[in-house]
């Protein structure tokens, strides 16, 4: 039988599956579920189905295509639909959406794929991984608070998740683990798995989070906090806030206050104001005092002003002293976005008495908002690649895991560069904005199903123990799934996996 022979439907189909002789009915072993499917219909997952007695995937295979060089953009293909002319190999790479899975990987992976990249024989081991080690990891950019650190999250009532520990201006979100995939009951596992499969797919997922709000998350996208859209990321604390602007606010008021949840700033206790040789306005703030001009926990968190429970800023104000202060001082109270701001004037009993804001200040204001990168959903998909996935690469996996942790073999998701993490086994993650559409799919384990690909010098991956008889050349495989395949333009701002530093 020729290569091309081998890498027919026919022949993929008997990779994939067996004929069980009832009916023309065909069982699908891609994962441990084994439907048995007849003709004319599809499994389980809804990926793979019964087309005159083979076993077809469902959706194409996705070939990427790499331009000619930055700017020159390529063509569509009739939009994605071949036109009859072979791709060129050395732009095109074979990613793992659509290719199909050998799960348990008893079988080579479904496409072991040579190409010759400036002069370096490569191989790309193509797969779909069934992952049930697999998580999200959801970072919102928002100081609003969406519930206590280690709170669970939920979808339709079950918990999928929890909250974990914020970062600097976002709040940090783990969706799914294995625990919530096959740990818990029936239902929880298929709606923690339908949760991340439309999170990894792009679409927008309402989250509840006990003792919090409910939270719409869309990658890419705004997040929608209790049925309001956030707009801004904060520039800073208000510590950060007040430094960063002192000197713009010299001359025009007497006194900032920044509210923060984390880090409330004043202006003239603060090094900033001291270093400007500003007056002390013998305004003291509730809440903890750190170092000079930085208090902690002000108030407590919520959707109110700078990530606080508050909507009257004068409120965190504990005393003013009247051997400070004067009458006719000049007050802003901010927000680290400076999305609420007030300006008052202290009258003669030193009561702060809000007034029209001067354009100075308010331009100082503006510019604060500005400075606030916008608020954004980002959505990162974590798995471990372990297990039988690697017998699909090699007979001996633990080399292909040191290959791959000594940075010599190339793991990319969907052509998306993958981020490894130190340490044992092959844990990846990958911005699912990176990846090609519909990347992502599921078993009715549940687990997600998700590509992912290995790339390396074809020396070495016969010193791993690579199943050498499999590889096929990549114009041969171009020859025989372009026709079918979905084909999508690289996306620039991904490395090339064959580049010397990419």
């Amino acid at each position: 039988m020729s290569t091309v022979d081998q890498l027919s439907r026919e022949a993929r189909s008997k990779k994939f599956g067996a004929a069980e002789g009832e009916e023309g009915i065909v069982r699908c072993d891609a994962c441990p579920v084994l439907c048995r499917i007849r003709p004319g219909r599809s499994g389980a997952c809804s990926r793979y189905a019964n087309e005159d007695g083979k076993l077809v995937r469902t959706d194409p295979v996705v070939l990427l295509e790499r331009a000619l060089e930055a700017g020159n953009p390529l063509v569509e293909f009739g939009r994605n639909e071949w036109d009859g002319a072979l791709l060129d190999p050395a732009r095109t790479f074979v990613s793992g959406v659509g290719a199909g899975t050998t799960y348990p990987d008893y079988k080579p992976a479904p496409f072991i794929v040579s190409a010759e990249h400036d002069g370096v024989d490569t191989v790309t081991v193509v797969t779909e991984g069934i992952f049930s080690y697999c998580g999200v990891k959801v970072k919102i950019d928002t100081d609003r608070h969406l519930g206590p650190e280690a709170a669970p999250i939920r979808v339709d009532g079950e918990q999928v998740g929890h909250v974990t520990t914020a970062e600097y201006g976002s709040q940090m979100l783990s969706i799914g683990g294995v625990r919530h995939l096959t740990g818990g009951s029936k239902k929880e596992g298929n709606v923690t798995c339908d949760a991340m499969l439309r999170l990894c797919s792009g679409e927008a997922v309402t989250l509840t989070i006990d003792g919090g709000h409910g939270v719409v998350v869309q990658a890419g996208k705004a997040p929608v906090v209790d049925g309001r859209p956030e707009e801004r990321m904060r520039v800073g604390c208000g510590s950060a806030t007040v430094g960063i602007f002192a000197r713009q606010w010299l001359g025009h008021v007497d006194e900032v206050i920044v509210v923060d949840d984390h880090i409330t700033g004043v202006l003239t206790e603060h090094q900033a104001g001291k270093v400007l040789d500003m007056r002390l306005a013998g305004i003291r703030v509730r809440g903890r005092k750190s170092t000079p001009g930085r208090y902690f926990q002000v108030a407590n968190p919520g959707l109110g002003w700078g990530g606080t429970d508050i909507s009257d800023p004068l409120s965190i104000i504990q005393k003013i002293d009247p051997a400070q202060a004067w009458p006719g001082l000049r007050l802003l109270l901010t927000s680290t976005t400076g999305e609420d701001a007030l300006y008052c004037i202290l009258d003669e009993n030193l009561v702060p008495v809000p007034a029209p804001m001067p354009a100075a200040v308010a331009a100082v204001v503006d510019r604060i908002g500005e400075n606030c990168e916008p608020s954004l959903c980002s959505v990162v998909f974590m798995a471990g690649a372990g297990g039988s996935l690697r017998a699909g690469v090699t007979e001996n996996p633990v080399l292909l895991t040191r290959s791959v942790a000594r940075g010599e073999t190339r793991v990319t998701l969907g052509g998306a560069p993958a981020y490894l993490w130190p340490g044992g086994g092959i844990t990846v993650m990958a911005d699912v904005t990176r990846m090609p559409g519909r990347s992502f799919g599921y078993v009715p384990t549940p687990a997600i199903v998700a590509p992912i690909e290995f790339t390396l010098p074809r020396d070495l991956y016969a010193k791993l123990g690579g199943h050498a008889g499999d590889i096929v050349p990549i114009g041969d495989i171009l020859r025989e799934i372009a026709p079918e395949a979905r084909i999508e333009p690289w996306q620039d701002d991904n490395p090339w996996p064959f580049g010397r530093g990419g």
